[in-house]
């Protein structure tokens, strides 16, 4: 089983962390971090001076560990250096429990998270290098869906979080996360990353035909 390792001052609020990771270890010392194994994820402060330097460190001391980076102050620009450096998510550090916990699952299944600014950001500069094999889907990307996974997968490639696609079809979070679950193993994609970037692509390609 995975575990949670959080990095930042002594100063940060922890209570949301330790509610969503009771099982957490908590460090306010990259140098006395200790314990993490590969498919971990590790949590670092961004009101650490130099988070930058600690990323970086982070990275090549745990390769195998997801990292996330957390700010109080979210901020596209942030969150783009902290991928660059290796961060494989990007959130608020107050955000809720049950978010942070599905952050971690993204995580560990191999996924990127980050917020919806930054998502926009990344699928702008990311839609002209798409492969061939995006662009082989055309229209037919939702033929292996069923009518209500192909309604979520589109709100959801538009940028509307679970909670909008719930109120807008009239549906729970749960069912929106179940239907959500299965468009991803049917389109074989992680994350809503690659989701956004598959319909980009199929939206785009149509457009110029």
């Amino acid at each position: 089983m995975t575990k949670d390792f959080f990095l930042a001052p002594p100063s940060m609020p922890t209570q949301r962390w330790r509610e969503a990771f009771p099982e957490a270890r908590f460090f306010s010392e990259r140098s006395v971090l200790s314990g993490p194994a590969d498919g971990d994820v590790i949590w670092l402060a961004a009101e650490f001076p130099n988070w930058r330097g600690e990323l970086a460190q982070l990275r090549r001391a745990f390769p195998r560990c997801a990292l996330v980076l957390l700010s109080l102050q979210p901020d596209p620009r942030e969150g783009l250096t902290a991928l660059g450096l290796g961060a494989r998510g990007y959130c608020h550090a107050l955000a809720a429990p049950p978010l942070l916990r599905e952050v971690g699952e993204v995580l560990r299944h191999g996924g990127l998270w980050v917020g919806a600014e930054l998502l926009e950001r990344l699928v702008r500069s990311l839609r002209p290098r798409l492969g061939k094999e995006a662009e082989a889907d055309g229209g037919g990307l939702e033929a292996h869906l069923s009518g209500r996974e192909a309604e979520v997968a589109r709100l959801v490639a538009a940028g509307w979080s679970n909670k909008e696609v719930a109120r807008e079809l009239d549906i729970t979070e749960r069912t929106v996360k179940a239907h959500l679950s299965a468009v991803f193993d049917k389109l074989a994609v992680r994350d809503r990353l690659q989701l956004v970037l598959r319909y980009g692509k199929t939206r785009r390609t149509a457009a110029e035909v």
